[in-house]
């Protein structure tokens, strides 16, 4: 592990094509910082990461609220809500593709018989984000379902029992015990959240490829490092982009943990 990442470290000071090396110092940050398809690929990462936790955490907690509080077959919830988080997120991306197709899909025949708008989804730059996020949060909904329950499972029965006997209604005891009590659970899935969006790759490359097509509307900051490293050959860039992305992951990490008042 250690080779790897001073390697990198190394190369970002040096122009290589994998075989030449010429020592530029800084050039090679400075090119990626004032690259248009770089920060194009950082709006992207956040634009498709912000939805994906906006949505997703609210939602798994709501649904591991709901599995917790069914008097039967919460362990057939538990493997049918999972069962996405531990599919292959390219073999989903390539089912995705499919079920999103704009004139073959699923998805918009079925809008199509309720009378509702088809959009080109990742055909159409406007509506190709949106077809990332819903793959995201179908892909990551189980985890988090996962995380709440064994924090829901955790809180003392008691709390409940007393709110109950000064009669607290569910929703009540569900606002003022419940919410409370996940906030660790939150923090934690913020954080990991976070970490993973902006690492995103592989689905984008499955549904766009390395310049996240159409119009690099869904390329991300890892699928730019792996255009300019691995299509253009271009492994000084490639390297100071990545180390620009590992700084912005740092920086974020601190930030959510200053937020959610956790240590490390």
């Amino acid at each position: 592990m250690i080779y790897p990442i001073f390697e990198s470290l190394r190369l970002s000071f040096y122009q290589s094509n994998g075989t030449i090396e010429h020592f530029i110092g800084l050039a090679n940050f400075k090119t990626v910082l004032t690259s248009g398809p770089f920060w194009n690929a950082v709006g992207n990462t956040f634009f498709i990461g912000i939805f994906q936790i906006v949505i997703t955490i609210p939602l798994g907690f709501i649904f591991a609220s709901l599995i917790n509080s069914t008097p039967r077959g919460k362990n057939f919830f538990k493997v049918i809500y999972f069962l996405p988080n531990v599919t292959s997120i390219v073999a989903a991306a390539m089912i995705f593709a499919f079920v999103l197709h704009p004139e073959m899909g699923i998805v918009n025949y079925l809008l199509d018989i309720l009378g509702l708008p088809t959009p080109g989804w990742l055909s159409d730059p406007s509506t190709s984000k949106w077809a990332v996020i819903l793959l995201a949060v179908w892909h990551w909904i189980g985890f988090v379902i996962i995380i709440c329950l064994a924090n829901l499972q955790a809180i003392s029965p008691e709390m409940y029992e007393a709110a109950r006997i000064d009669g607290a209604s569910g929703i009540q005891q569900w606002l003022f015990i419940t919410v409370p009590n996940m906030g660790g659970t939150f923090a934690f899935l913020l954080i990991t959240g976070w970490i993973g969006a902006l690492q995103r790759f592989n689905e984008v490359y499955v549904l766009g490829g390395p310049n996240g097509s159409p119009a690099r509307s869904i390329q991300t900051m890892g699928a730019f490092i792996y255009e300019r490293g691995f299509t253009g050959f271009e492994f000084g860039i490639a390297s100071a982009a990545t180390y620009i992305m590992f700084m912005i992951i740092l920086v974020f990490t601190f930030i959510n943990l200053k937020l959610s008042n956790m240590k490390i």
